[in-house]
């Protein structure tokens, strides 16, 4: 298969399984659901990695995950697309993008992508003092090989106090 068609062909899985359960997904993890938590609870067919990049996007769109400076920014890009028919009644899909300010929250550094690719090992005998919930939450996520800053919740606080950071 060309590029073209990988690209296509992934861009097309991603449509259908957002379409399947992404809503559902999202509300799940809007809860406080895991991302094993929520691949036993969805219907759909879904690999947890696929869970965890949905998970992971939405968390980044709606503030609880900044990949930069929090302070930087005093609103989050939210980026839809809406049907519009043209002059000659042709329809095509229009970009919208909306500036969504944010109330300022308090947030903390997390690099645990780059603990875990360092000595993954050490790592997950680190997290062994979590209690099985909040190990499945870091251990679910797509941390990236760069600090981030997670929103300073009540989850995010007991997992820093429990690693000592």
């Amino acid at each position: 298969m060309d590029s073209n068609n990988q690209i296509f062909a992934k861009a097309l899985g991603n449509f259908i399984n957002d379409f399947a359960c992404g809503d559902d997904i999202r509300h799940l993890a809007d809860r406080g659901f895991t991302v094993a938590e929520i691949a036993k609870e969805i219907d759909y067919p879904m690999t947890e990695e696929k869970i965890a990049e949905i998970v992971w996007q939405h968390y980044v769109d709606m503030g609880k995950i900044c990949l930069g400076k929090p302070e930087e920014t005093d609103y989050i890009v939210k980026v839809t697309y809406e049907k519009v028919q043209g002059k000659y009644g042709r329809m095509s899909m229009k970009k919208v993008v909306t500036r969504i300010p944010v109330e300022k929250k308090e947030y903390v550094e997390c690099d645990f992508g780059k603990r875990m690719y360092k000595d993954k090992t050490r790592f997950l005998a680190d997290l062994e003092v979590l209690d099985g919930k909040d190990r499945e939450y870091i251990l679910g996520l797509s941390w990236p090989l760069k600090t981030v800053y997670h929103e300073a919740d009540e989850r995010m606080r007991r997992i820093r106090r429990l690693l000592n950071i």
